[in-house]
């Protein structure tokens, strides 16, 4: 199991997405083993995340928002990010969807 030190990246958006948004639920789920990188890499990331702070937004308003929170990680090594976000009217509670296999990068 990984150590709270060895996942920098994963706690630090944890941290922002907490402090920005306030969420009343909040999953984040590190996916960067199912690609090519390096064991214990923090480059491929899902977030879940319901907020009142989502409240008239659309879709994409939403994941601007989390993208340009996130700026800084994506510029420094985040390859992948995907977004679930959700006002808690539109919130069931249903577990994080598993993301698709890697293809390796080469679209097969």
């Amino acid at each position: 199991m990984m150590s709270a030190a060895s996942k920098c990246v994963e706690n630090c958006i944890r941290k922002k997405l907490q402090n920005r948004f306030n969420p009343t639920v909040l999953q984040l789920v590190n996916e960067s083993y199912m690609h090519n990188v390096a064991k214990g890499s923090e480059t491929h990331f899902k977030v879940l995340i319901v907020s009142d702070e989502f409240k008239g937004l659309s879709l994409i308003k939403r994941h601007r928002l989390v993208n340009h929170l996130l700026a800084d990680e994506l510029k420094s090594g985040v390859h992948a990010l995907s977004i679930v976000a959700k006002t808690p009217d539109q919130w069931i509670n249903e577990p994080i969807e598993s993301s698709p296999n890697c293809r390796g990068g080469f679209g097969t």
